[in-house]
C-alpha cells in the first residue's frame, strides 16, 4: 500500500505540470484531493493494515497530501499572475473614457446663491441646531403656549418642551442673546412641518435675516428687500409689499414679486394674478427686545425669512417641489 501511494504521488505531480487552466486544476484537485478523490480513498485504507504500520504509513499519506495541496496552490497563483499580465495590456491607441463629474444639488445652488448676495450686503452667516427648544422656537418670538400662530406650524414635538424647528428664527434670539447690536445676520437651514402636498414636505429650507441697530426703518427693510431680489432674478423684477401678520414682527409684510413665469400676464402658476407671493418679513416686534435685554426705545430692526424651494422653483421654472427630493438623475442633471 506505501508503494502504490508513492506510485500515485508521482503521477499526481505529472499531471500537475500539465495544467494550463483554471478548470484543470479544479479538476485535479477533485480527481486526487477531493472527498472522493484517489489520495483520500487510498487513506481510508488505513486500517487494513496491522496496527504497528499504521503510524508510519498515516504520517506519509498525510505528507503526500499536503506536498500535493501547497503544490496544487503554487499552480494556481501562477495562473491567476498570468491573467493579470495578460488583462493589464495597455492599448494606448484607443479613446479615452471622460469620467463623470458630480455637481452641487438645485437647493445647494440656490442658498449658497442667497448668501452670497446678502454677505456682500453686510450679513453673516450663522447656523443652530435643528432640535430646538419650545423657548427659542415659539415663546421667545413672542408666541406664548396659548397663541394661535401655533397652529399655523404643524410642529414636530420630541417632547413638551422640545421639538424639531418649524424655522430658523430661533437663531435671532440665541444670536441676541449673546451679542448687542449691532447685530446682521441671516441663518440658513433645514425647518420641519407636518405638512406635504405637492407644494409642501415635511421638511424643507429657509434663509431668515436679522437686522437690529439704531434708526432702522421700514424703508432700510424695503431697500434691502428690492436689492436682494433684484440681484437674485434679474434688475427688471417688480416688487410690492403687502400688509401681512406675523407674531415676532410689527408691522409684518409679505412680498410678492412680477411672475417670472408669464412676465406679469397672469397664468397658473400665478393664479392669474400676475404677481408671485416670495417672502415674509417685517419690523422686529418691541416684545421680542424684552426676551434679549434689548433696549426697545434705542434699537430697532427688521427681520424677513424665505423658503429655498420656493426660490429654486421659481429660479428655474419647476413646478412640483418633490422633485428636489426624488434625486432623479434626468432632473438633477439640468443643474
Amino acid at each position: 500500500m506505501k508503494e502504490q501511494l508513492l506510485e500515485l504521488e508521482k503521477k499526481a505531480l505529472s499531471d500537475l505540470k500539465a495544467i494550463n487552466d483554471a478548470t484543470e486544476l479544479e479538476q485535479f484537485r477533485v480527481a486526487y484531493l477531493g472527498k472522493k478523490g484517489l489520495i483520500t480513498s487510498v487513506m481510508k485504507r488505513l486500517g487494513e493494515l496491522p496496527p504497528d504500520e499504521r503510524p508510519e504509513f498515516g504520517k506519509l499519506a498525510n505528507q503526500v497530501k499536503a506536498n500535493l495541496s501547497r503544490l496544487l496552490e503554487d499552480v494556481r497563483e501562477d495562473l491567476l499572475s498570468r491573467a493579470a499580465g495578460q488583462k493589464s495590456f495597455l492599448d494606448v491607441t484607443l479613446p479615452g473614457r471622460i469620467p463623470a463629474y458630480g455637481h452641487l444639488h438645485p437647493l445647494t445652488l440656490v442658498i449658497n446663491e442667497v448668501c452670497r448676495i446678502l454677505s456682500r450686503m453686510g450679513f453673516k452667516v450663522v447656523k443652530g441646531p435643528n432640535v430646538e427648544l419650545d423657548y427659542y422656537n415659539f415663546e421667545a418670538l413672542n408666541i406664548p403656549r396659548d397663541h394661535p400662530a401655533r397652529d399655523m406650524q404643524d410642529t414636530f414635538y420630541i417632547s413638551d418642551n422640545v421639538v424639531l424647528r418649524t424655522h430658523t428664527s430661533p437663531i435671532q434670539i440665541r444670536v441676541m442673546e449673546t451679542q448687542k447690536p449691532p447685530v446682521s445676520i441671516i441663518a440658513p437651514g433645514k425647518v420641519y412641518r407636518r405638512d406635504s402636498d405637492v407644494s409642501h414636505t415635511p421638511m424643507f429650507h429657509q434663509v431668515e435675516g436679522l437686522l437690529v441697530d439704531r434708526h432702522v426703518t421700514f424703508g432700510d427693510l424695503k431697500g434691502t428687500l428690492t436689492g436682494f431680489l433684484n440681484e437674485m432674478f434679474g434688475r427688471e423684477t417688480r416688487l410690492r409689499f403687502r400688509p401681512s401678520f406675523f407674531p415676532f414682527t410689527e408691522p409684518s409684510a409679505e412680498v410678492d414679486i412680477r411672475c417670472v413665469i408669464c412676465g406679469g400676464k397672469g397664468c397658473r402658476t400665478c393664479s392669474n394674478t400676475g404677481w408671485l407671493e416670495i417672502l415674509g418679513s417685517g419690523m422686529v416686534d418691541p416684545a421680542v427686545y424684552g426676551f434679549v435685554d434689548y433696549d426697545a426705545e434705542v434699537y430697532s430692526g427688521f427681520a424677513f425669512g424665505m423658503g429655498i424651494e420656493r426660490l429654486a422653483m421659481l429660479k428655474y421654472g419647476i413646478d412640483d417641489i418633490q422633485l428636489f427630493y426624488r434625486n432623479g438623475m434626468r432632473f438633477l442633471r439640468q443643474f
